[in-house]
């Protein structure tokens, strides 16, 4: 019997998708063989003349920043150590990826605990912490974004799930998934046997997606 291929139109039909697989990239793979949401989606490509970047990247990129905060309690948007951003539902969060990749804030870069600590006071976007910090230009520009990437892959940051936000607006993790990092304080993983293996904050690639 062959398997019914998804077929995605819909925001509804991405959350049915995310909550299936677990966890899937979202323009790509990943690089590690995971399911993508690119693939799935039957929205036409951009056509000869069209301008923007046609109806199937669109919706996706929408999408990618609606699914988290329309249904926070079922879908979390985060960035794996190759570094490329992918959605996963809560379940696999709590049960295989933050006991898997949570590193502490000691072990991260003195540039990551910097933006840590600003991102302590209050929520901001991107720009304003390249700005807050004057790292607007390269190379120092290039060192930000390996930083923040780094806390994004250490579960140490998370992007805020709201649907007001026009541009990415970071926050603690712990303040957004307290329940996420308690579970993981208090108990054990049953799905990990145990302490698990991680990947060293130095393999972190940077990836923009």
């Amino acid at each position: 019997m062959k398997r019914r291929v998804t077929t995605v139109r819909t925001l509804k039909q991405a959350r049915a998708y995310v909550l299936q697989v677990r966890i899937c990239g979202i323009f790509s793979d990943a690089g590690v063989g995971i399911p993508n949401l690119w693939e799935v989606v039957d929205l036409p490509h951009r056509q000869p003349g069209e301008k923007g970047w046609g109806q199937k990247v669109v919706a996706i990129w929408r999408w990618k920043n609606e699914l988290p905060a329309v249904y926070p309690e079922e879908i979390f948007y985060g960035k794996i150590p190759t570094g490329h951003a992918v959605l996963m539902n809560m379940d696999h969060l709590r049960a295989e990826h933050y006991p898997k990749h949570y590193r502490p804030l000691s072990e991260c870069s003195p540039l990551a605990q910097r933006i840590y600590e600003r991102l302590k006071l209050d929520p901001l976007t991107t720009g304003s912490l390249r700005k807050e910090l004057n790292m607007t230009q390269r190379p120092e520009r290039n060192r930000f974004d390996r930083a923040l990437q780094e806390l994004q892959v250490t579960l140490n940051i998370a992007r805020r799930n709201s649907l007001e936000d026009e541009n990415d607006t970071w926050v603690l993790f712990s303040d957004q998934y307290l329940d996420v990092v308690q579970t993981r304080t208090h108990g054990s993983n049953p799905a990990q046997g145990g302490i698990a293996t991680r990947i060293p904050i130095s393999r972190v690639r940077c990836v923009t997606e």
